[in-house]
């Protein structure tokens, strides 16, 4: 038995051969576009270097590579980057941990420093304020980060000439010498490490964090 196709019928048979050859022909999708690079470049072309504050701010480390990735880091990267960072916390030289809290207040008061008009070498402000609540004086202080008030007095530490040792005194000094020790993508500036503020500095911070004289504490 011979089956008859209308030319119509063969016409789009032809169209469809066609098409299927076509498809098989179709190159592979380019790949997706290396939106980072792109980002990447585009700062490097919307920023100049003045003063102080030079393009190698632009560059990364691996825990900031990490915590400013789309997807989080996972627990046992946290903990790895966690350790690294602790590792570079180093005590204070003359084995001081507490300065002059009222140097401390005018710190954490000063927002100044490491921008393009700051004169190098000029000492930077430690802008506590800016995130945290210290004093109940102060009427204007955010919330980015937990309040601050009554730190030493609800920890304990009642005499400051005998906290030199105590466990929260060393976690403090750690925290300000380099927040990520404690927790890898915190947006706390790491104050020791990168070189912020001074040993003394800090020193002074941590006697307004912890001495029962400081307004912290009142």
């Amino acid at each position: 038995m011979t089956t008859h196709l209308h030319p119509r019928s063969m016409t789009w048979l032809a169209v469809c051969a066609i098409a299927a050859v076509a498809g098989c022909a179709t190159p592979a999708a380019a790949p997706a576009p290396d939106y980072d690079a792109m980002a990447q470049t585009m700062l490097r072309n919307s920023f100049r270097p003045q003063g102080q504050a030079t393009l190698e701010r632009l560059e990364q480390d691996p825990l900031q590579r990490a915590c400013s990735a789309e997807t989080p880091p996972a627990a046992d990267v946290i903990r790895r980057l966690e350790a690294r960072e602790l590792a570079s916390v180093k005590p204070p030289s003359d084995g001081r941990y507490l300065g002059d809290w009222r140097e401390g207040e005018k710190l954490a008061q000063n927002g100044r420093g490491m921008t393009w008009s700051d004169p190098a070498g000029v000492a930077n402000g430690g802008n506590c304020y800016n995130c945290h609540e210290l004093s109940k004086a102060e009427i204007a202080y955010g919330t980015l980060g937990p309040s601050l008030h009554q730190y030493g007095k609800l920890r304990g530490v009642a005499d400051p000439s005998s906290a030199v040792a105590a466990p929260i005194v060393q976690y403090t000094w750690g925290k300000l010498y380099n927040a990520k020790a404690y927790n890898a993508c915190s947006v706390m500036p790491r104050f020791g490490e990168a070189h912020v503020l001074t040993v003394k500095q800090m020193q002074d911070l941590m006697a307004l964090l912890l001495d029962p004289a400081s307004p912290v504490n009142k």
